[in-house]
């Protein structure tokens, strides 16, 4: 299974990318013009075994917003092309490169922020640190992404439990077409 997975993330994101490049072109032009600063967004999250990285995604807030879980982050720190974005995960697009840099997977427990140290503790209880973080999860298609660490952290885990291709697409079309 895990050959398979590395297989299915790397050939995915590829695709992916190739597939989304327009969009993205389009989706880059579009955060420029609406707000200074800088497209991409990287931002220090918690990856497999508790190791650090850096995670890319389309800026959709003003530079300077703090740092913070987008539950908790102020309404008007959201730039207005940013809630497109959002909106249709548009700004997960760059997270693909974290994928073929063996970072990410496209499928499994999204990775948070080092402040989140309960989460961080109740997944690394129930060895979900094993895993690499994904673009999307079950927590995601749930609904139930910005509910309580515990809660979050046992959905995760019940994943990992289960994880095969089959659920892994179950999950990405879930993503693409829940709402």
């Amino acid at each position: 299974m895990k050959t398979a997975k590395q297989i299915f993330d790397l050939v995915g994101a590829a695709l992916l990318l190739l597939v989304t490049s327009p969009v993205f072109l389009l989706a880059v032009l579009a955060v420029r013009a609406s707000s200074p600063g800088p497209a991409i967004f990287s931002q220090t999250r918690v990856g497999r075994d508790g190791t650090l990285f850096r995670c890319h995604k389309l800026r959709t807030m003003y530079v300077g917003t703090p740092s913070l879980p987008s539950h908790e982050t102020p309404a008007n720190a959201v730039t207005s092309v940013g809630e497109v974005l959002r909106k249709f995960k548009l700004d997960e697009l760059p997270q693909f490169w974290n994928v073929l840099k063996g970072e990410m997977s496209l499928v499994g427990p999204r990775p948070c922020l080092p402040t989140q140290t309960e989460l961080i503790e109740y997944r690394r209880r129930l060895g979900v640190l094993s895993a690499l973080p994904g673009i999307t999860g079950m927590a995601q298609i749930r609904g139930i992404d910005m509910s309580s660490p515990a809660l979050l952290a046992e959905t995760d885990a019940a994943y990992l439990r289960t994880a095969s291709l089959w659920l892994d697409l179950r999950i990405l079309f879930g993503t693409l077409y829940r709402g």
